[in-house]
């Protein structure tokens, strides 16, 4: 009998990709996306902090972060954090202008900013460095990004978890329509995956409202999903 070209194509959005028909290929075969995902505790963190002054001079205002910076950067010291896990090399500074209805504009000062950047590798911690953080100088917290030690060695659990995965839905689909897979014919990989956190909406609470110990606990109940995918293109045993 006369072979059949049978293609089946899965994707993220359920459409056939158009890359692999214009392929053309010459037998039986289809295309699935697999995907997994590995669900972690952070154990450490990323924060940064931003100090801003603005003064009447350049130097002034220099100054002035620069000192709040030096007394954040002793208070982690002392509290036992690592100078290698303390960043605080860039700084910028502007002229600052009023700028009257119809006249010049008038130079009232400068602004200096500068930002530290702090690993944190016991999160338990995390809560009293950011209260170290707060007031001499300190503006503001920007960012706390939650994190595990070793993100490498779950992307390879996500990624198994995605040949997996594409395996099965293969092997489902060729079945359904009376056939089985007969090897691979061509793997893509190209992740982009990133750690993504994730928080049960109704572990959601407010930082004013609680205790010391339950700040601290607030941060290690979050998670992180780690995600990956793989699409794979099958052979398809010949049907006579």
């Amino acid at each position: 009998m006369k072979k059949q070209l049978l293609a089946i194509v899965l994707g993220a959005s359920t459409l056939v990709s158009t890359a692999a028909m214009a392929a053309d290929i010459p037998f039986p075969h289809l295309e699935t996306t697999g995907r997994g995902e590995v669900i972690v505790k952070p154990n450490m963190a990323v924060f940064s902090v931003n100090v801003v002054e603005t003064k009447k001079t350049a130097v002034d205002a220099k100054l002035a972060v620069d000192q709040a910076v030096t007394k954040f950067i002793e208070r982690l010291q002392a509290a036992g954090v690592n100078k290698k896990d303390i960043n605080s090399a860039n700084i910028s500074l502007s002229a600052q202008y009023n700028y009257p209805k119809d006249q010049q504009p008038e130079l009232i000062g400068f602004r200096a900013n500068r930002s530290v950047e702090v690993t944190v590798h016991q999160l338990t911690k995390l809560n009293t460095y950011l209260d170290d953080a707060l007031g001499n100088g300190i503006n503001q917290i920007n960012n706390i990004d939650l994190k595990v030690s070793d993100p490498a060695k779950y992307q390879r659990q996500a990624r198994q978890k995605a040949i997996e995965n594409a395996k099965q839905v293969a092997a489902s689909l060729a079945e359904g329509f009376d056939n089985k897979i007969d090897g691979v014919w061509q793997i893509d990989y190209n992740t982009n995956s990133q750690p993504m956190p994730y928080r049960r909406t109704n572990d959601a609470v407010m930082y004013s409202s609680m205790g010391k110990g339950a700040v601290d606990q607030s941060y290690t109940d979050n998670s992180i999903v780690i995600k990956d995918s793989v699409n794979v293109i099958f052979k398809l045993a010949d049907k006579e």
